[in-house]
């Protein structure tokens, strides 16, 4: 099994080479993840140049070749990605041991969606393949962008009630970055209202409120809010330039959000917009395998 979950780390890596990103485990694991990412990444450079060609009027020739070019990369990339499935389950089971509540659940839920995604793809893949020419592609397509929060049992028993599983994932993953940019700017904000203390400065609200606390204070409601809303912002800005692999992983699901919400309807943003994020978000992961510092922990 765990040669297993090694083999699949190296596709996986490889995958992310199609989408521009490296791997964060080690030497021959993230040069996998590399290519993996590079190959991404040309995939949906090819989205993104296939729009502007049509916006500029090329030639239905040249067009219909980029069509070509991103259709074999994408095939390219589910074959990379098989095996996928065993190592997110993998991730799973690591994550439930973690010890802070909200972040073992948030990164079980994704891995998890993040495993069935994967088996659906790889279905998917067999049918466009010709290996098992039956496979209905149109719903297994749709399967692999679909998860649900219903639970697992109930999902595969009623496909016609999954959500969204590749969607669902990344709202994890957001989850997870919102809870640790709270907890973040409230360490800042505790050791700013210290700082303020120590030094005899006698603000009382610290940065969190702006030092507004007192009924006497001159002006109305909504100037206070504002200041308040600014000095948030501000801190929330000084929280995310201090941790550089946070901020890159907001950046990156918020990219990879664009995605399944264009191909599931939810949200079209047509080509060129998810071209160019899942171009965006492949970069990202190959700076985090190039620099595995830039890995969000755990």
């Amino acid at each position: 099994m765990d040669a297993w979950v090694r083999f699949s780390a190296q596709s996986q890596a490889r995958e992310r080479l199609c989408r521009c990103g490296p791997n964060r485990n080690g030497g021959g694991e993230r040069d996998g993840q590399r290519k993996t990412g590079e190959a991404r990444a040309a995939q949906y450079a090819c989205s993104l140049l296939g729009h502007a060609l049509q916006r500029h009027g090329a030639s239905p020739e040249l067009q219909k070749q980029i069509r070509q070019l991103e259709g074999h990369l994408s095939l390219g990339r589910k074959l990379l990605r098989l095996g996928n499935s065993a190592d997110a389950l993998e991730s799973a089971k690591r994550a439930v041991h973690l010890s802070d509540v909200v972040l073992r659940f948030c990164i079980t839920v994704s891995h998890l969606n993040r495993a069935l995604y994967f088996a659906c793809d790889n279905v998917l893949w067999a049918g466009k393949s010709g290996l098992a020419p039956r496979v209905d592609q149109e719903k297994w397509a749709q399967r692999s962008f679909r998860g649900g929060s219903r639970g697992v049992a109930e999902a595969l028993w009623k496909s016609n009630s999954l959500k969204e599983y590749y969607l669902f994932s990344l709202i994890m993953n957001l989850s997870r970055d919102a809870y640790e940019i709270r907890l973040l700017m409230e360490q800042e904000s505790s050791a700013c209202s210290r700082r303020l203390k120590g030094s005899g400065g006698g603000v009382t609200g610290g940065i969190e409120t702006g030092g507004l606390g007192g009924p006497g204070t001159p002006g109305g409601g909504l100037p206070q809010l504002a200041l308040k809303l600014r000095l948030q912002v501000l801190l929330l800005a000084r929280v995310l330039r201090g941790h550089p692999p946070l901020l890159l992983d907001v950046v990156r699901n918020a990219c990879d959000l664009f995605i399944p919400l264009d191909k599931l309807g939810l949200w079209r943003c047509g080509p060129g917009i998810v071209g160019l994020c899942g171009l965006v978000s492949s970069i990202l992961s190959i700076l985090t395998l190039i620099y595995p510092w830039l890995r969000l922990k755990p």
